[in-house]
């Protein structure tokens, strides 16, 4: 069986002496995992680099087999993201993200949003969206679109921590501190203040653990408080 796609790297780990075991993004096929025979080679180092966009050719001889992948670059971002200190720490987290999702399953909606995240200069508003959406994604999407209590579509402030459904002004002030704040941002275009974003990984955070990190027995990935941390230091 053989296919050819392009796709994000994600993921690579050495495997015996000369080669390596990757993770990619694949529009239209979801996370693969496939060898690279003589992967850690000079001549490839530079393209199996997580962030770099390659164009992958699959092949096995059965399709649950984990198969062997031939590479080429098509576009380089290692290099430039090693220079700045937020790309390379949004660059790692996205793709840590990513390998989240169950393989072989298409998330090309995420995938977009990710090279829009790796291509641009570092947005917190759009990565704290891409965290909500990665968490729909997975089965445990909010719903911020009316009130848990009333029903009510305007004024929302507040989530849930139980139900993951926002809450209304009026109707969180008995309970406001037991609820998580809702920045207004996630449910409208607009700019986000650092306190703003704060909440906004607050809240993507409490259900990442939640649902998945904890779920899974994992940890948060290490360089997120830091890159929350100078997300919302660059917001000013």
């Amino acid at each position: 069986m053989e296919w050819t796609g392009e796709a994000l790297l994600i993921g690579v780990r050495r495997h015996g002496e000369t080669s390596l075991i990757i993770e990619a993004m694949v529009a239209g096929r979801g996370r693969n995992v496939g060898l690279v025979r003589g992967g850690r080679s000079s001549k490839l180092a530079p393209t199996l680099q997580v962030g770099n966009t390659i164009q992958l050719t699959w092949r096995a001889r059965l399709e649950d087999q984990l198969g062997t992948f031939t590479v080429e670059l098509m576009r380089g971002r290692a290099a430039d993201l090693m220079t700045d200190r937020t790309r390379l720490y949004l660059a790692q987290l996205v793709c840590e993200h990513l390998r989240l999702l169950p393989e072989r399953d298409p998330h090309d909606r995420l995938l977009g949003q990710a090279l829009s995240l790796l291509d641009h200069p570092p947005d917190g508003v759009a990565l704290a969206r891409f965290e909500l959406n990665l968490l729909e994604e997975l089965g445990f999407g909010l719903d911020l679109s009316s009130c848990a209590s009333t029903g009510a579509t305007t004024d929302l402030t507040h989530v849930s921590p139980k139900s993951g459904r926002a809450v209304s002004r009026a109707a969180a002030e008995p309970y406001r501190d037991r609820l998580l704040p809702l920045p207004s941002f996630l449910n409208a275009r607009g700019n986000a203040s650092p306190d703003d974003l704060r909440n906004a990984f607050r809240l993507t955070s409490y259900f990442l653990d939640r649902h998945v990190w904890a779920a899974r027995g994992m940890e948060q990935p290490a360089i997120r408080d830091a890159l929350v941390a100078l997300l919302s230091r660059e917001s000013h």
